[in-house]
């Protein structure tokens, strides 16, 4: 360290001016100390589902977290889509799952199962039994939920294709839920919006659902607080 040593011949306006230039940046100095505030929380999607919302069949760009993600980018909507579909769930390993689920937070949940139940032809009592206590879990946690329902088609039978649809529309009633009516309406049954399988939706069937589903999340994120 270097002393300085100033004696009569030392400049003391050079001195004095640059005290004086001290004091000024001081309360520069301490506000550049402060610590910034941290940018707001960006909301999270939570999108459980099955191989429709896993994207089965499709490079990760062009499947429905993503697409979807684009889709409420447009309608002024900041929040991220976290894809936690697994192909081949059930509304019953859908909820097994949930249970693991536990640091899953999210500030919505759009719940997207039941089509595996619907191929596998099993008994909507037992869809709307697994679908009721998938959103008595969330529900627990205090996160909303948004249901997604599948709509049969009229080859299954009208009684079986009632009494399926019934257990999305009464679990959306009796838990008072926003509902989005039918997850592969316009895409179910048009050769051109579906892979070789004829199940899955291809990249243009997937940019269906996704411009029909955004809007309808981000009206529910709008009563989120």
């Amino acid at each position: 360290m270097q002393i300085m040593i100033f004696d009569d011949k030392t400049d003391r306006r050079a001195l004095l001016g640059g005290l004086a230039a001290l004091a000024t940046g001081a309360p520069a100095l301490a506000q550049s100390r402060r610590k910034t505030p941290p940018p707001p929380r960006r909301r999270t999607v939570a999108l459980l589902g099955d191989s429709i919302t896993s994207g089965y069949g499709l490079p990760a760009a062009v499947a429905l977290p993503t697409r979807l993600q684009e889709e409420m980018a447009r309608l002024g909507s900041t929040a991220q889509v976290r894809p936690l579909g697994v192909s081949g769930d059930t509304t019953a390993l859908g909820l097994a799952r949930l249970n693991l689920l536990s640091n899953a937070e999210a500030d919505l949940w759009v719940v997207a199962l039941g089509g595996n139940d619907l191929l596998q032809g099993l008994d909507p009592t037992i869809t709307r039994a697994n679908l009721e206590a998938i959103v008595a879990h969330l529900r627990v946690r205090r996160e909303p939920v948004l249901l997604a329902g599948i709509k049969p088609p009229p080859f299954l039978g009208r009684a079986y294709a009632t009494a399926f649809y019934s257990a999305f529309t009464e679990t959306a009633r009796s838990n008072r839920l926003p509902f989005y009516p039918d997850l592969l309406a316009g895409v179910m049954g048009v050769r051109r919006l579906n892979q070789g399988d004829g199940i899955h939706p291809n990249a243009d069937g997937v940019q269906v659902i996704a411009k029909r589903l955004a809007p309808e999340i981000v009206k529910a994120l709008g009563f989120v607080r």
